[in-house]
């Protein structure tokens, strides 16, 4: 397996984690459809959320969020319209972002509620 992709696997871990911590249900983890794939769908508090995880070994190529450009939000709308469809989940639904940084200096994770 690449190093990107070590990374990745093991950045989506931490975000679950990290998730869980602060209360959240995991339901779904790498749900993927013709359109493309969602990172994480959670409950919290019986919204669902719709999870974009970014991971970077450091910062240079940017902070983490800085590749979740106007396409990738309009994507993610588009993703969490199709889980909802096929998963009839009612309620509100919102998209959220975790961001982590697992460098050599430790580890640091960014949660931004309601991205868009």
């Amino acid at each position: 397996m690449a190093r990107k992709d070590v990374l990745g696997r093991t950045g989506e871990q931490l975000a679950v984690d990290h998730l869980i911590d602060e209360g959240f249900e995991i339901i779904a983890r790498n749900w993927r459809c013709a359109a493309g794939e969602i990172d994480i769908v959670a409950l919290d508090a019986g919204t669902t959320v719709v999870v974009e995880v970014k991971t970077r070994a450091g910062l240079g190529f940017g902070h983490p969020l800085d590749a979740i450009t106007p396409v990738k939000l309009a994507r993610l709308r588009r993703l969490a319209g199709a889980w909802c469809a096929e998963n009839s989940p009612g309620g509100r639904v919102r998209i959220d972002a975790v961001a982590v940084i697992a460098g050599r200096h430790g580890i640091a994770i960014e949660h931004v509620r309601q991205v868009c």
